[in-house]
């Protein structure tokens, strides 16, 4: 592997925040607020931990693995292709499982795409699960081999102890956010931020709804 431990968890550490940034940007607007997305710091490490996944078993689109499967794809439209539905069945298996085991653990539906068209249980859907698969396709084929080039190159120990300690941040706040939505039953919600004129946006389109 050309990355140490202390490499990807900087690069998984960036993934978690972007995860906390885009589900806040469709929270802000579908429902005109943000909100904390059930954690005490801002890193979702599903996201992180989903690419970090894709890496260590396919890799990326440019070097696809196991060679053994994928040796005969040659073409660079054609690797992207299969990177693309490879997460895209990545993406909809890991929000299934996780959808099934925080509905098990706490008592929540922790998201509902039932109201979409072509979902896949109420945990996942077709259009949510090919924008998620688009996003990382994308990311991993232009954005993560200079990013992680980047970050090997540095080699500092200041990097690799801020690695290590967003890690432990991470993980911590991943196992104290579900236990507070285990014993509680609930979203584990510590701010939520409404943003008035997304707000007054859906106001004055319900109003006219109204009068028609």
């Amino acid at each position: 592997m050309k990355y140490n431990l202390l490499d990807l968890g900087i690069m998984v550490a960036i993934i978690s925040f972007l995860g906390f940034i885009v589900e806040n940007l469709w929270l802000s607007i579908t429902k005109g607020y943000i909100n904390n997305r059930n954690m005490n710091a801002p890193f979702l490490l599903g996201y992180g931990l989903l690419v970090l996944l894709l890496f260590f078993v396919i890799g990326t689109p440019a070097e696809l693995a196991p060679r053994r499967i994928l040796k005969k794809i040659r073409s660079k439209r054609m690797k992207y292709i299969a990177y693309f539905i490879c997460s895209f069945i990545a993406v909809c298996v890991g929000e299934i499982l996780l959808g099934m085991i925080v509905e098990r653990l706490c008592c929540i539906e922790y998201w509902n795409y039932s109201n979409l068209p072509m979902h896949i249980t109420k945990y996942t859907s077709v259009p949510t699960s090919t924008g998620f698969a688009c996003m990382i396709t994308f990311f991993m084929g232009k954005c993560f081999p200079p990013l992680m080039n980047w970050i090997s190159r540095l080699d500092s120990s200041a990097l690799r102890a801020a690695s290590a300690v967003l890690l432990i941040i991470m993980i911590w706040d991943f196992f104290d956010s579900f236990y507070h939505m285990i014993h509680e039953k609930n979203f584990y919600l510590k701010w939520k931020i409404e943003l008035p004129g997304l707000n007054m946006h859906k106001r004055i389109l319900a109003r006219i709804g109204g009068r028609q």
